[in-house]
């Protein structure tokens, strides 16, 4: 059994309707709810002395608080955790929904990923009223050409051309005393054998290939073309593409000076990329949905917010990317959950 499920199981009956209908209710307004009102609503007849008792056990156990004095109580991130792990009854999509998300993304020949990607972003952000993101590996066209121009003697330019005629260049570190013969040879091998790949089968193919070229090429030469796909391969936030959605959404139903700082400071760490890479490794290891809440995840340590994303994949079925909404942690995570997961699973299908 799961510690979520174990732990769900240690309450009774009671607890758990109790704390359930605390978290609605907190979802659904925001406000602290009493033993008074939660008699009016549950589905069992409690008095508000008994109410308090079962309130009083769950406060204890960590999985809700009092905000202030004689106030009624709030579910702690704790509770909202066990909540959505275990008590949560996830809806599903209505049809009009589905054929709006697939309309959306329905793939025409002038689109590119990225167009749909940011199509995704802007449509699940308005859709769930909250900011959108998608965090992607960054996706080149097939190539065309590839050539590698001196700078100075221990720099060169590698220019790479693809198929959409975009042309990208970066600066690599060449051997000193390297001849230009060298360059040359190194552009006539790749573009031997890289033509009409990804960056990605590119890098397989030639490393492939290496070894049974080494005779063919000498060392130097294999330097500049190791050097050039490495280059291109990047770093990990090199190869990241992030597009957020609906960042005016995030501003809503703010009350107070100190929640507007949280959000300035969770744009800024959108802006930068800060920790969004560990996201996209956390969803490679899942099946489906993840869920972050509040400073579950550190990016959003300080941003009172929740995350909801789930990984897409390519032909290979590789995880390429996530995506899903930020939003506060009085989500509406019954409604939100399947919509993240079957706009990633639509974004796979395009991919695919």
């Amino acid at each position: 059994m799961s510690e979520p499920q174990s732990e769900i199981k240690k309450l009774s009956e009671r607890s758990r309707t109790i704390l359930r209908q605390i978290v609605d209710s907190y979802l659904a307004t925001g406000e602290p709810v009493g033993s008074r009102n939660l008699s009016r609503v549950l589905p069992m007849a409690l008095s508000p002395a008994s109410i308090r008792n079962v309130m009083s056990d769950l406060e204890h156990a960590g999985l809700i608080y009092a905000p202030h004095t004689s106030a009624g109580r709030l579910p702690t991130q704790s509770g909202l955790r066990m909540f959505v792990d275990g008590l949560l009854e996830v809806g599903d999509l209505s049809e009009e929904e589905r054929r709006q998300i697939e309309a959306q993304l329905a793939v025409k020949r002038t689109k590119s990923l990225d167009q749909v990607l940011m199509e995704a972003g802007e449509m699940i952000s308005g859709l769930s009223h909250c900011a959108g993101v998608v965090l992607a590996e960054k996706q080149v066209a097939r190539l065309k050409h590839i050539d590698f121009v001196p700078i100075d003697p221990t720099r060169a330019l590698v220019v790479l051309v693809d198929e959409d005629q975009n042309v990208e260049n970066r600066l690599i570190e060449i051997p000193a005393g390297l001849p230009p013969s060298a360059l040359v040879e190194a552009a006539n091998y790749l573009n031997a054998h890289i033509r009409g790949l990804t960056i990605a089968e590119a890098r397989a193919a030639v490393e492939a290939e290496l070894g049974r070229a080494r005779a063919e090429l000498d060392k130097l030469t294999q330097k500049v073309i190791k050097a050039g796909l490495a280059e291109w391969s990047g770093t990990v936030d090199d190869r990241k593409s992030l597009i957020v959605r609906g960042q005016a959404n995030l501003l809503k139903d703010l009350t107070a000076v100190e929640d507007l700082e949280r959000i300035r400071q969770l744009f800024d760490d959108l802006e930068t990329k800060r920790d969004l890479s560990q996201i996209l490794g956390l969803a490679e290891h899942a099946d489906g949905v993840r869920i972050f809440i509040g400073s579950e995840n550190k990016l959003f340590s300080l941003s009172g917010s929740s995350l909801i994303v789930a990984p897409f994949h390519d032909t290979d079925r590789k995880v390429v990317g996530v995506l899903g909404v930020i939003g506060p942690t009085r989500l509406n995570y019954a409604r939100i959950i399947p919509m993240v997961d079957y706009t990633a699973r639509l974004v796979s299908r395009v991919l695919t």
